[in-house]
């Protein structure tokens, strides 16, 4: 189950945030190959968040999922996610960044 956890700077108030969770589900649900249903979205706004000593609009984001990483899928997650969040909420791609974790890594024969 792939869970992606957004904090921003960005205000969110009066923005429709429904058509932005809805790319977020698709694009992480495609690139990580995993089903929409399983997927898990929170996006905070209004975070006292900080890039580079200034407070220009900004973007965290961490995402852990139970297989289905690796080098390229992270590449394209970064990609696509920073590309949404530009498109929607006006963070330069420069201004965000992502951590990935896969909770399999490391694991020979996991069960979950």
């Amino acid at each position: 189950m792939p869970c992606l956890d957004i904090s921003t700077n960005v205000n969110l108030d009066g923005i429709n945030t429904d058509s932005i969770f809805s790319e977020l589900t698709k694009a992480v649900s495609q690139i990580i190959g995993k089903p929409e249903k399983f997927v898990m979205i929170l996006l905070k706004g209004s975070v006292a968040l900080t890039f580079g000593g200034n407070k220009e609009p900004a973007a965290l984001a961490e995402i852990v999922s139970m297989g289905g990483i690796n080098t390229e899928v992270k590449r394209k997650l970064i990609a696509t996610l920073g590309l949404i969040l530009e498109n929607k909420l006006y963070i330069p791609r420069a201004r965000f960044v992502l951590k990935v974790f896969d909770t399999t890594t490391g694991r020979q024969n996991s069960k979950l």
